[in-house]
C-alpha cells in the first residue's frame, strides 16, 4: 500500500464524502444560481447554507464575516491585493505599506507585484523583527492617522510547520505591535490555507481582516475552491473595477453607468460560482465531523503523530555519531499550540554532506512513500532555513535550477528539502514506515548496534510487509493509483531481428546523420577500440525492447523509437511506474511489410501499420510527455481494447503525428548549431540513451553483494532500458565524454541519464525489487546517474544512415582535452 506523507500539500478524501456528494447530485437537480426557476432557487439556498457553515466552522457568524468564494487561497490573496484601499506614493496623504513575513507563500509574496503597479511600497518582515517591533510602538499621535496598512503572515508555516501566534492580529491591529514603524491603521491579512488543514481557528477570537483559505487542504475535495473571509468593518471599503456576471445590480451597455449588488459576496463574486463543488463542502464538512470528531481531535492526533516521528528522526545517528538528518524547525515540538504536523529536514550522510532530496524522493518512491521536496513556494523560509543568500538563489537560478525541478544540488550545497506532514488520515503506522525507511537506506547492521531509544530498536526488530495498509480508518478512501508488486507472467521482453532496408532516396537525404564529410574518427588518448554491442529500440514508450544487429537513423533518434506510447482514460501517458506490466507488451517491427506486431502472453497478436495513419478522418490530439508538448492521434478501438484487455484498466495507443507542422517537441541543445531545433519522439530526455557494459559489470558486482543472489548481466542491461550498449575498457568512463562518433554517425553528449524506479522492475516479470535503485544510489556516491544521452544532429551528408552492431564508437573528451589517433596496432572502422 501507499504512505501517503503530503498532507500539507493536498488531504486525501474519504470514499464516503464521494458518495455522498454523488448522492446528493442523484438526488436533487441543481441550477445554476442566477436563474429564478426552482432548481436553481435550491442551488442558491444551498450555497448559503454551506456560507453559514463555513462560518460554523470557524466560531464566527455573518454579522462578524462575508465568505467570498474564489478558486483557491491563491485567488483569495489576488483579491485583496486589488481590492486593498491603497494610497499610493505621491499623493498629500502618507502613502499605504505593504507587509509580508518572509516565511510566506509564493502567492503573498507575488501580491507586491500588484501593489508595485499601485505605487504602492512593499516590506518583507523577517519573523525575528516582529517580535522586536513591539520596541517601535507609536505615539498616540502618530496612531491617529488614517492611512491604511496591510499586514499578512501565515497562521502556520508550510515549510516548516510553525504556528505564529493569532495573538500577533489584535496586538497589530491595536498599534501594540508595529511591523514598520510609520503613521497609519493596520489591517491584518492571515494566510490559513495550512493552518486550517490540521486545526481550530476560532476567529471570534482571533478577529483577523482577512482570512484566506482552500478547501482541498482540509477535504481533499474538491479542488479549484476556496474562499476569502472578509470582516464585515473594512468590506465596505474594498475596490472594484471589473464586474462579472452576477455582480450587478445594474450597468448600460452605452453608458459607463454600474451599480453593484449590496452584498459583498455577490459584488466579488464574478460570474457563476462553482456551485457544485461548493455543495460539496457540505458534505465535506459532515464527513470530517462524523470521522474525527472535529478539528482539536486533528490537530492532537497529527501532532502526536509529528511529534513521534521528530522524536525518533533526531536521535538517528551513524556509527561515528554524525546524524543521519538535519532538521529545519524552529521549534522543539513540544506543544501543538505552536508547531503544526510537518517535518522539513534534508538527509546527511557519514560525513555530514547533504544527499540530495531528488534521491531521497526517488527512493521513498521505491517503498512506497509519497514525500514532498524542494522549497514548496517557500522561498523565504528556504533561505532561512538552508542559510542561502540572495546570491545563491541567483546562482543557482543561473546554473539552470528553477522551483520545481529536480537539481537538488549546486556546487555541493542543496536547493530545497524534504517534507512529511500529516493529516488526520494518517496513523502510527505511517510514521512507522517513515522512520523504517530512513534506517532501512541510511543506517548499516552495524549502525543499528547504537543503543537508540526504545522506539527505534522496536522500529530494527520488526519488518514491513509489501501489503502494509496506509490507512487505519473505519472509512475507505478512494481508490488512488500506485504501484502493486505484481506476480506478472514471464514472457519474452526481447525480440533479436537483422534488417537490410534503406530508406526512400527522397525520405534518406532528410535523416542524414550528424557528421562532418571531412571529420577524421580519433581516439581518446590511449584508448582501446570501443564498439557497440547492442541496439534496443522501444516502438512503444515504456513497452519492451526490440533488439536489433542494424538500424535506420531517422530525425528523431532510431527510426520508429518511442513513437507510439499507452495513455489512460485521460490522455495521460502511462509508463511502468504505474503500470509495471507494460513491460511484458512485445512490439516488433518489420520493415519490408511496414508493420508492427504487438505481442503479449496470453493474447492474440495485433498489428499497427507503420504509415502515419493521419488522412482527414484522423482527429489530432495534443499531448505532454515530461512536460513536452507533442501532436498525437489515436490508433483507433481495436488496439484500445487489447491493451485495455492486457493491462485490466481502460487505456488506449496513440501515436506521434508525423505532421510536417509539428514544431511543438523540441529541445534546444547546448553544444549543436544554435539555428537547429533537435525534434524528439516520445523520450523524456534526448534522442539516445547510451550504457557501457563495463559500467554494468561494476554495478552487477555491488548488486549481487547485497542481494547475495548471482545477478545475470543481460537482466541488468534490459532494465537499464538503453537504446546503444558500448563496451569500453573503463566503467563509466562515457560520463566524461563530449561526444562520439559511431561509424558514419555523430552524437553530441547531453548529459548523464538521472535513473528513477523503472530499473527496480524486471523486464521480464514485471516484478519490482528496490534493492536496484538503492544499490546504485550507494555505489554511485548518493547519486543514481547511470548512462548517457545522446543527441543526433541531422545534416546533409552521403554517409550511410544505419547504426549497427560492431561499429566502433570513437569518443572526444570532455573540455577539449587532447585525443590521439590509433595506433598501429588498432583498427579504424567506419560501421
Amino acid at each position: 500500500g501507499i504512505t501517503y506523507l503530503d498532507h500539507a500539500g493536498s488531504a486525501l478524501f474519504p470514499e464516503s464524502l464521494l458518495k455522498a456528494f454523488t448522492d446528493d447530485l442523484k438526488n436533487n437537480i441543481y441550477g445554476n444560481p442566477h436563474s429564478q426557476n426552482i432548481s436553481s432557487k435550491l442551488t442558491y439556498d444551498t450555497i448559503e447554507h454551506v456560507r453559514y457553515r463555513i462560518l460554523q466552522h470557524f466560531h464566527t457568524t455573518a454579522e462578524d464575516y462575508t465568505i467570498i468564494f474564489t478558486s483557491g487561497c491563491t485567488a483569495a490573496l489576488k483579491l485583496v491585493a486589488e481590492a486593498f484601499p491603497w494610497i499610493p506614493e505621491g499623493t498629500k496623504q502618507p502613502s499605504s505599506r505593504f507587509c509580508y513575513l518572509t516565511d510566506s507563500h509564493t502567492s503573498v509574496v507575488g501580491m507586491r507585484g500588484i501593489t508595485a503597479s499601485m505605487n504602492v511600497l512593499s516590506v518583507p518582515i523577517k519573523p525575528k523583527e516582529i517580535l522586536l517591533s513591539e520596541k517601535s510602538r507609536l505615539s498616540a499621535e502618530e496612531q491617529n492617522c488614517t492611512t491604511p496598512h496591510l499586514f499578512s503572515y501565515p497562521a502556520q508555516s508550510n515549510f516548516s510547520g510553525t504556528k505564529y501566534p493569532l495573538s500577533w492580529i489584535q496586538d497589530i491591529k491595536s498599534g501594540k505591535l508595529c511591523p514598520i514603524k510609520i503613521p497609519g491603521k493596520w489591517f491584518v491579512l492571515l494566510d490559513a490555507a495550512s493552518y486550517v488543514s490540521s486545526s481550530p481557528l476560532d476567529l471570534g477570537v482571533h478577529q483577523a481582516d482577512f482570512i484566506s483559505i482552500s478547501f482541498y487542504k482540509i477535504f481533499g475535495f474538491p479542488t479549484g475552491l476556496g474562499a476569502l473571509l472578509v470582516n464585515n468593518r473594512i468590506a465596505p471599503f474594498l475596490r472594484k473595477t471589473y464586474f462579472g456576471g452576477g455582480t450587478a445590480a445594474a450597468y448600460l451597455a452605452e453608458e459607463n453607468f454600474y451599480f453593484p449588488r449590496k452584498s459583498i459576496a455577490e459584488r466579488f463574486e464574478d460570474g457563476t460560482v462553482s456551485f457544485l463543488d461548493i455543495i460539496a463542502l457540505k458534505h465535506g464538512f459532515d464527513v470530517l465531523e462524523k470521522l474525527t470528531g472535529g478539528m482539536e481531535k486533528i490537530k492532537q492526533h497529527t501532532f502526536a503523530l509529528a511529534h513521534y516521528t521528530y522524536t525518533v528522526l533526531s536521535t538517528l545517528r551513524y556509527a561515528n555519531g554524525a546524524p543521519v538528518v538535519c532538521i529545519y524547525s524552529d521549534t522543539d515540538f513540544s506543544s501543538p499550540d505552536v508547531q503544526g504536523p510537518i517535518i522539513n529536514f534534508n538527509v546527511l550522510d557519514e560525513n555530514g554532506e547533504v544527499i540530495g532530496f531528488s534521491q531521497v524522493d526517488k527512493m521513498a518512491s521505491l517503498y512506497n512513500i509519497h514525500v514532498r521536496t524542494g522549497c514548496f513556494c517557500n522561498t523565504g523560509a528556504c533561505q532561512i532555513h538552508l542559510g542561502m543568500s540572495n546570491e545563491d538563489i541567483q546562482r543557482n537560478l543561473q546554473a539552470g535550477h528553477v522551483c520545481g525541478d529536480d537539481i537538488d544540488l549546486v556546487d555541493g550545497r542543496p536547493t530545497g528539502s524534504v517534507r512529511i506532514s500529516f493529516g488526520y488520515m494518517s496513523s502510527f503506522e505511517d510514521a512507522q514506515t517513515f522512520l523504517k525507511f530512513i534506517i532501512a537506506t541510511r543506517l548499516s547492521k552495524s549502525d543499528s548496534e547504537i543503543p537508540f531509544q526504545s522506539s527505534v530498536t522496536t522500529l530494527m526488530t520488526e519488518t514491513v510487509p509489501d501489503d502494509h495498509p496506509s490507512f487505519n480508518n473505519a472509512d475507505k478512501l478512494s481508490p488512488i493509483p500506485h504501484i502493486l508488486d505484481r506476480e506478472l507472467r514471464n514472457n519474452s521482453s526481447v525480440t533479436k531481428m537483422t534488417i537490410n532496408w534503406q530508406p526512400p532516396e527522397a525520405e534518406a537525404e532528410s535523416i542524414r546523420a550528424a557528421v562532418s564529410e571531412t571529420a577524421v574518427p580519433t581516439y581518446r588518448r590511449g584508448g582501446k577500440p570501443i564498439t557497440v554491442t547492442n541496439i534496443y529500440v522501444y516502438p512503444i514508450k515504456s513497452c519492451s525492447a526490440f533488439e536489433v544487429t542494424e538500424w535506420p537513423v531517422g530525425n528523431q533518434g532510431l527510426l520508429f523509437d518511442r513513437n507510439w506510447m499507452v495513455v489512460n482514460q485521460n490522455g495521460v501517458c502511462m509508463t511502468q511506474k504505474q503500470e509495471p506490466k507494460l513491460c511484458l507488451v512485445n512490439p516488433s517491427i518489420d520493415l519490408n511489410k511496414k508493420v508492427m506486431v504487438i505481442q503479449a502472453e496470453g493474447m492474440d497478436p495485433i498489428s499497427v501499420l507503420l504509415e502515419d495513419n493521419t488522412g482527414k478522418e484522423t482527429v489530432i490530439c495534443e499531448s505532454k510527455v515530461c512536460s513536452h508538448r507533442v501532436k498525437t492521434y489515436d490508433c483507433g478501438e481495436r488496439i484500445a481494447d487489447w491493451f485495455s484487455l492486457f493491462l485490466g484498466r481502460p487505456c488506449r495507443l496513440i501515436r506521434q503525428s508525423s505532421d510536417a507542422k509539428n514544431q511543438l517537441h523540441q529541445k534546444n541543445t547546448k553544444g549543436l548549431a544554435s539555428a537547429t531545433n533537435i525534434s524528439l519522439s516520445l523520450v523524456n530526455e534526448a534522442q539516445y540513451l547510451l550504457i557501457n557494459v563495463a559500467s554494468i559489470l561494476q554495478l552487477k558486482e555491488h548488486i549481487s553483494a547485497r542481494l547475495e543472489e548471482p545477478l545475470e548481466l543481460e537482466e541488468l542491461i534490459r532494465r537499464f532500458r538503453a537504446n546503444i550498449v558500448i563496451s569500453a575498457p573503463e566503467s563509466f568512463e562515457e560520463e566524461e565524454w563530449a561526444e562520439i562518433s559511431i561509424g558514419a554517425l555523430r552524437f553530441q553528449v547531453v548529459g548523464p541519464c538521472s535513473r528513477c524506479q523503472i530499473i527496480c522492475i524486471d523486464q521480464q516479470s514485471g516484478e519490482r525489487n528496490k534493492e536496484f535503485l538503492q544499490s546504485l544510489s550507494a555505489a554511485r556516491g548518493r547519486k543514481t546517474n547511470f548512462g548517457i544521452y545522446l543527441m543526433n544532429q541531422p545534416l546533409h551528408s552521403s554517409f550511410p544512415d544505419t547504426l549497427s552492431v560492431g561499429s566502433q564508437v570513437l569518443p572526444v573528451l570532455k573540455e577539449n582535452t587532447e585525443i590521439q589517433p590509433p595506433t598501429s596496432g588498432e583498427e579504424k572502422c567506419s560501421g
